[in-house]
């Protein structure tokens, strides 16, 4: 019974977890820019992220040591510089996006203006943060963050053509705007796959104290908390593909999109976005410190735990605080919250060989894997990933430069 209830908040973890800011965002622009044609970047990095959570939760579990570990271990500090600064440079632009996201829904909310809101929602992050333990964080918000389930509902409301949804999973050219077309489908895919999550799981699998015994465990949480949470990033493409795509609208900022649920579920729809993006983003939020915290903590040898208290592992502590405040500032001076939202996903997107391409090293070191390396089904996913990350890093400047207006 234990096991069981592990897998099922593993999975409800995955699904309230899934949308935030970066999710949202690239989900409706796709939607409503191309309609249901994009649906396949949703599903690709989805299945991505799968592979990847799946790839680093058993190394964890395996070795008793995070990704982050075993990378600065196998390939030397030198090496391993890079990875930590790219990976902490990209995640703090995604947690200032994140910070904006939660305060334009309080804007959106109240009519005070969403700058006000971003130094209360840093401290009380912190608070969270500085007084809570790791449970709190992994599975708290994430089960508040059912309340995106409502993208499904909407969804069916509509009554879409569902063989048109099917057909938008298989990867067309698109017949305008190509170069807009491959930006967004980049941004989709860095929303989906940023190496922050799977960095953040492997950590949490050493946090619940994995052991062997949990790799079924690993596998189903992997597997079908981002088969049900990308299945509602699809749900919130096709919603704006339904309500923004027949009516030619465009969208230049985050409050747009908080419309997208009115036409199916009245302004109950408005007052479910509001709550959903409100709590995905607070949500991610104390995901993405941690996370920064946790890269820096493991790959300079700091003591670190969300456990432990903030006394016994002061550095760690003062990382998040830190991070907190400084990823709050662009938001404070009136940062475009969208803008911020799709040039951190490309980058995301574009940081991803620096994690990706060790891993398939990592994941057939029998040294450290033993016999859990991967076999060939999990090597060719992993090698077609890293394959994809590097064409993704080649076309990532073009396509912000061409598409990205």
């Amino acid at each position: 019974m234990k096991k069981i209830a592990e897998v099922a908040l593993g999975v409800i973890t995955g699904i309230g977890g899934f949308l935030e800011v970066g999710s949202l965002a690239t989900s409706v622009q796709g939607g409503a820019e191309f309609g249901f044609q994009l649906g396949w970047a949703v599903l690709l990095g989805s299945i991505s992220l799968m592979v990847l959570m799946e790839a680093s939760g058993r190394l964890a579990a395996v070795s008793n040591r995070t990704l982050v570990d075993q990378l600065r271990e196998r390939f030397g500090i030198r090496f391993f510089l890079l990875p930590l600064i790219v990976g902490f440079l990209v995640s703090l632009l995604v947690l200032s996006a994140e910070i904006g996201g939660v305060t334009l829904a309080l804007q959106m909310a109240t009519g005070v203006r969403f700058q006000l809101w971003a130094l209360p929602i840093a401290f009380f992050a912190w608070l969270l943060l500085w007084r809570g333990r790791f449970s709190l964080v992994e599975n708290g918000t994430a089960v508040l963050g059912l309340v995106s389930v409502v993208f499904l509902v909407g969804a069916a409301a509509l009554h879409p053509r569902w063989t048109s949804v099917g057909a938008g999973l298989i990867p067309t050219r698109p017949a305008k705007e190509a170069a807009r077309y491959w930006y967004l489908a980049v941004s989709i895919l860095g929303a989906s796959i940023s190496p922050y999550l799977y960095a953040f799981y492997s950590a949490g699998a050493i946090e619940d104290g994995w052991t062997r015994d949990d790799l079924g465990v690993n596998r189903i949480t992997a597997f079908l908390g981002n088969l049900f949470g990308g299945g509602l990033a699809l749900m919130t493409l096709v919603v704006a593909a339904m309500v923004f795509l027949p009516r030619h609208i465009h969208l230049d900022a985050y409050e747009q999109t908080a419309l997208v649920l009115t036409p199916a579920l009245s302004h109950p729809g408005f007052v479910f976005f509001l709550a959903t993006l409100a709590i995905t983003c607070f949500g991610t939020t104390l995901e993405i410190a941690l996370a920064i915290a946790y890269m820096l903590a493991q790959g300079l040898g700091w003591p670190w735990s969300e456990n432990m208290r903030p006394a016994a592992d002061s550095r760690f502590s003062f990382t998040y605080t830190a991070v907190l405040l400084v990823a709050a500032i662009p938001v404070v001076l009136g940062v475009n919250v969208l803008g911020l939202t799709n040039i951190s996903m490309v980058l995301t997107a574009a940081s991803l060989p620096v994690t990706v391409v060790p891993m398939v090293v990592l994941m057939n070191d029998r040294e450290v894997m033993g016999a859990s390396v991967n076999g060939t089904i999990g090597n060719i996913a992993l090698v077609a990933l890293a394959v994809m990350s590097c064409v993704i890093l080649l076309a990532a400047v073009p396509l912000q430069l061409l598409g990205g207006s």
